[in-house]
């Protein structure tokens, strides 16, 4: 990144905006208190005139095209519109289409209310359907009360009274009329016996009469709703690419026009600050003075990387592009730190593939994430959908390597380590191979970290200067040494599988043989430069076991993922399925529709935890014991002022 300075006069700022905003390369740094010294004399931002007008025109598109339905990221750009002819088409052509879709929505929502209260009526009146009195007889007395509510059981009054009591309708239904001054005692009765009132419609007739016009009547709403739906339909279809085609140009306009907000201005001249990549600074350089004339002064200026917040933007192949997202959940790095985007997109879906490792699974996730991408149009969900199709193709290839289809065996033994294991008749060869499986997931964790702690090295050559610097580079030193000298002293007293043995080397003293002896002045080594820059980080020399420890997950949650799978192809298969082929009958055959139901079901379900438990596991290990040893990331995202045009050009 390169840091510019732009001075010019007042009257060359419209065509800087427009250059600046054309290229969408200039990240403008806003200014603060402390420049307004540098400046002296200039004003702290100062608005185009227009800016409220323009804004309101973009208020009123998007009120539009949200009463239409329309989704500018679900819209194709087709060719694109000049910015003049759309302009006069923004004059010409939008009252007219504003006043239609209004209309239709206003019509729509009016009736949408009166369909809810008949609805609601509908709702009121079907306790009183099954009582044989018209609705006008429930009210209007002066010496009687009417009780009408749910009962769970007929009650005996003891006052004179009418009374009705029904139990087919849900609750039941009570309707009591009492003397007026019987009103409390017959009241307390009721409630003793857990009645609830309910209110009576304000409605005349028999409820049945009146249940079957409100229902012809919400038949006949729910017709006219759906041809006003349709008409709204066809203006979202004439009219959405014109609608989202105006909302980008005026948002352009409201942009260009707000963005002085953010320079020092006086009334003869004004200043703008930003950060571009430093490739584009000549070409740009050149775009702004052919656009000024000349008349315009462009300055580079020094960058103090210690104090100023350079704007980063992702520099990776296109591959690893889509573990951007996965970075930005976590930390953008800062600039001139290193990006681990590249290793998280090679080392993610290999953690993913052996974690799940299946090529049903993985075939199902792949298809899931291809489909999902081309209905969900959005950069970020696009790129999370890419991740997920990169880590469903390592998991098929791992699964060929296990040699596991859906818990079954594949018709080839396991080229790696074998997953199977002993569950129902589909369970073959010698069972899982845990312990190399454990011994798997050590290696890649010290290795792993191995790498994060040598980034950790390199990352303190960047980012500090002298003493510092050195401490922090002895500090990550000090951490591979005390990990590899403990590796080496568990080695020279284990013979560990699929791990070098130190065994054989003769003792020296105190029962520690060469390499043990090696191993310890490693760990004290280790030790001393951990403590040389900060003596507090020795209590958390026990993480060391505990990070390693942790990339047994992988092994962990893959087997869980294996025995699921197998478990439900046992119900399924072993016990509902095949027992009913041997002798077929009509009860057999439901019984092998549910062994269908709970294979689907079940695998279903285990597809779910696959992706959640390869998923989460494999960031996981990134996150806490792989970014921990070198990567702090906060780096400022770059955002060019400027759009990338989709429907208008100038």
């Amino acid at each position: 990144m390169s840091r510019l300075l732009i001075a010019a006069s007042k009257e060359q700022l419209q065509p800087v905006i427009r250059e600046l905003y054309r290229r969408n390369i200039f990240h403008i740094e806003d200014f603060v208190d402390q420049k307004e010294e540098a400046y002296e004399g200039f004003k702290i931002g100062m608005p185009l005139s227009g800016a409220a007008s323009v804004s309101s025109e973009v208020l009123r598109v998007r009120s539009v095209a949200s009463s239409a339905g329309i989704d500018a990221a679900s819209i194709e750009p087709a060719a694109r519109v000049p910015a003049g002819t759309l302009r006069s088409r923004i004059d010409n052509e939008l009252p007219g289409i504003e006043k239609e879709i209004q209309s239709l929505n206003a019509e729509k929502t009016k009736l949408d209310t009166t369909l809810r209260e008949y609805g609601q009526k509908i709702h009121d009146l079907e306790p009183f359907a099954a009582a044989p009195l018209p609705m006008e007889l429930y009210r209007g007395y002066e010496r009687f009360y009417v009780f009408a509510g749910h009962i769970p059981a007929d009650v005996a009054l003891s006052v004179p009274h009418e009374k009705f009591f029904t139990d087919k309708v849900p609750g039941n239904f009570l309707v009591a009329i009492v003397p007026l001054e019987a009103k409390d005692d017959v009241e307390r009765t009721l409630l003793d016996a857990r009645f609830q009132a309910v209110a009576i419609p304000e409605e005349t007739g028999h409820p049945a009469d009146r249940i079957a016009w409100y229902t012809t009547e919400i038949t006949r709403l729910t017709a006219e709703i759906d041809k006003l739906s349709g008409r709204l339909a066809a203006q979202k279809e004439a009219h959405s690419a014109f609608l989202v085609a105006c909302d980008e140009l005026l948002t352009a306009e409201v942009e260009q026009t707000e963005v002085p907000l953010r320079f020092a201005t006086t009334d003869e001249a004004f200043v703008a600050e930003g950060w571009v990549p430093s490739e584009d600074v000549p070409g740009l350089i050149e775009a702004l003075r052919q656009a000024t004339g000349g008349k315009i002064f462009v300055s580079e200026t020094e960058i103090d990387y210690d104090r100023d917040a350079v704007p980063v933007e992702y520099d990776n192949p296109s591959f690893s592009r889509p573990t951007e997202v996965l970075m930005d959940v976590y930390a953008r790095p800062r600039y001139r730190e290193i990006d681990p985007t590249l290793m998280v997109s090679l080392v993610f879906p290999v953690f993913f593939g052996l974690i799940l490792g299946d090529v049903g699974y993985g075939l199902v996730l792949l298809a899931m994430s291809i489909g999902l991408r081309k209905i969900m149009k959005g950069d970020a969900a696009g790129r999370l959908f890419d991740t997920l199709r990169n880590a469903s193709i390592s998991s098929i290839f791992f699964g060929i390597l296990y040699s596991e289809f859906l818990g079954f065996a594949l018709p080839w033994s396991p080229v790696i380590f074998s997953r199977h294991l002993q569950i129902g008749g589909h369970g073959g060869g010698h069972g899982p191979q845990v312990a190399e499986l454990m011994i798997m997931s050590v290696w890649i964790g010290i290795l792993h970290i191995t790498l994060g702690r040598i980034l950790g090295m390199a990352n303190a050559r960047r980012l500090y200067h002298g003493s510092h610097a050195t401490k922090v580079m002895m500090a990550n030193a000090g951490w591979l040494a005390t990990m590899w000298g403990l590796l080496f002293i568990v080695w020279s007293f284990f013979a560990l599988p699929l791990m070098p043995d130190m065994t054989a080397f003769p003792v020296i003293a105190a029962g520690f043989n060469a390499t043990a002896v090696l191993g310890a002045v490693f760990v004290v080594a280790g030790v001393v430069a951990i403590a040389r820059e900060n003596v507090l980080e020795v209590v958390e020399l026990p993480t060391i076991l505990s990070h390693l420890l942790s990339y047994a997950r992988i092994v962990a949650v893959g087997l869980s993922s294996v025995a699921i799978a197998m478990v439900v192809n046992f119900i399924a298969i072993g016990m509902l399925i095949e027992p009913q082929l041997e002798t077929l009958s009509p009860l057999g055959v439901i019984i092998i529709i549910a062994g269908l139901v709970v294979f689907l079901l079940g695998h279903v379900l285990n597809t779910g935890l696959g992706l959640l438990g390869g998923g989460l596991h494999s960031i996981r290990l990134h996150y806490v014991e792989f970014f921990t040893k070198f990567y702090k990331g906060g780096g400022l995202k770059y955002h060019p002022f400027g759009m990338k045009r989709r429907f208008t050009e100038d």
